[in-house]
């Protein structure tokens, strides 16, 4: 048995599957189009858009029995409608990863199952740190934080940076000044910010790799392919820095009395559990598991989202004129973007939809799990399987969308498509119960962060490049192949403009 695992899992790391390892359910063999009938198959690195192939051929259900496990494949607006509305109960379970649950002991929103505890996490987290006022009162971190960022990108204007790496750290040290009080990077123990990066890539690389305890649950205890030792390094180098903004805190309130300011987020959950009045009592455990899901959830998603935005934006030099025409008339060529501004930029928002169209952070969405046997696009789907919501297939569906492969903003000029997850034409957040709880967060930094870079700068490709490489790399999060190496150039003749506010 162990033996023929690991077979299995070899030809699955060198992209072939035997024919009886790739079929699909029904469907397939009523078209003509019996998968029975080719000798092999190749599971391709780029899982996204290998199921978008499958689909194309085989339609918008399609089965992958891989080892012991059964992967459903969903790609079509009808299809995930079934999924994620009408039965969104029966599907809002997750088929968590065997590593992935090492990471967060099953205590956090993302792998939780669906009942009382998951619903108690989402709710402290929505109302508490994810609200629209809470993010009001945090505009002028996300403010502070960013010009940094343009004084950097000022100081380094001419020369080639890494803007992927310069906005992970923008954004992480919002997110983790929301969630501890104090930014990773700037205060005591700047190297924390290197050392959650490290951590966190560590951390979803892993996550991402095939693992055959997923694939076979009886040699889950075996860990095979040595994941469950590989991960459990950094993550306990991160639960260690969670652990250590923790006694931090504790040491500050008792030494104070009361805690002065504003209430962080880890000062809240901390009152609210010492409070334990509730029927789902709030557990140490449970505060470590949102604080790692804030942190990874938070800065790699919104980070990646700038990047492959600001890389089209390049690409595509009259969205760029377009954008900063529209910027200088509402902003103003002597002034700096704020907030405020936003809601009157229709055209930077499409750009930002245009963006999460193409390419969407979470291309197959977190895997669901349906609690019990039922159908989809009526083809039996049995309990318990992995099903894969195929995002990126359907936003480049070309019964859809005309020129699916083009990256053109105008098509959500007519306001004819959100984030709110009700057009299953267009979710980049997902639907239903289990859809991202920080889409208001994401909207704001994403959209207020490119914003700030077409105002504040042209942006050129390194030289002997015309353009940029957009090749995606697939993972748990959607990610460019290469890093985002750009060359800033300021449009200001104010350097006033460009200062930091520290």
């Amino acid at each position: 048995m162990v033996r023929s695992a690991l077979s299995w899992l070899r030809d699955l790391q060198l992209g072939s599957v035997n024919e009886s390892d790739c079929s699909c359910v029904d469907q397939a063999i009523t078209k003509g189009n019996d998968p029975r009938r080719q000798s092999r198959d190749h599971l391709e690195s780029e899982l996204h858009s290998y199921f978008a192939k499958l689909s194309r051929t085989y339609g918008p259900v399609v089965k992958l029995q891989l080892g012991n496990k059964i992967g459903i494949v969903v790609s079509s607006p009808s299809t995930v409608r079934e999924v994620l509305k009408d039965q969104d109960i029966t599907f809002a379970n997750r088929d968590a990863p065997v590593v992935g649950l090492l990471a967060t002991g099953g205590h956090d929103i993302v792998w939780s199952p669906y009942g009382p505890q998951w619903r108690m996490l989402r709710k402290v987290c929505v109302l508490k740190m994810l609200s629209n006022a809470t993010l009001d009162k945090m505009y002028s971190l996300r403010r502070r934080e960013t010009r940094k960022a343009v004084y950097y990108l000022y100081v380094n204007a001419g020369a080639p940076v890494n803007l992927g790496e310069q906005m992970f750290l923008t954004i992480l040290n919002v997110v983790t000044k929301m969630l501890w009080g104090s930014t990773v990077v700037g205060d005591a123990g700047a190297n924390v910010g290197a050392e959650l990066k490290q951590v966190m890539s560590e951390i979803t690389e892993i996550l991402g790799l095939p693992n055959i305890s997923d694939f076979f649950p009886v040699l889950a205890p075996l860990d095979l392919q040595g994941l469950y030792k590989r991960i459990s390094k950094p993550v306990e180098k991160l639960n260690g820095i969670i652990d250590n903004m923790i006694d931090q805190r504790l040491k500050m309130v008792k030494g104070s009395g009361e805690s002065s300011g504003e209430v962080d987020f880890l000062q809240f959950l901390m009152q609210l559990k010492d409070e334990n009045d509730s029927k789902t009592p709030l557990t140490l455990d449970h505060i470590k598991a949102l604080l790692l899901d804030m942190v990874i959830g938070g800065t790699d998603t919104s980070s990646t989202s700038i990047e492959f935005t600001l890389a089209e934006v390049i690409n595509n030099p009259e969205v760029m004129r377009k954008a900063q025409k529209e910027l200088d008339e509402v902003v103003g060529k002597d002034n700096i973007v704020e907030e405020s501004h936003i809601h009157k930029l229709p055209y930077l928002l499409a750009i930002m939809k245009e963006s999460l169209r193409l390419h969407p952070v979470l291309p197959l969405l977190v895997p669901h799990s349906p609690a019990e046997a039922c159908t989809v696009g009526g083809y039996a789907i049995p309990k318990g399987c992995r099903v894969f919501i195929n995002a990126w297939a359907v936003h480049r569906d070309p019964s859809i969308w005309e020129n699916p492969s083009e990256f053109n903003p105008d098509r959500f000029l007519d306001g004819q498509w959100d984030f709110s997850g009700n057009d299953f034409s267009y979710f980049p957040f997902g639907s239903g119960r289990r859809m991202c709880a920080g889409i208001a967060m994401a909207e704001r930094m994403v959209l207020y962060s490119i914003a700030t870079l077409l105002h504040s700068f042209d942006w050129k490709v390194q030289e002997d490049n015309n353009k940029l490489d957009l090749s995606e790399k697939f993972g748990i999060v959607l990610k460019l192949k290469n890093p985002l190496v750009v060359v800033p150039i300021p449009r200001f003749t104010n350097p006033a403009l460009y200062q930091s506010e520290l």
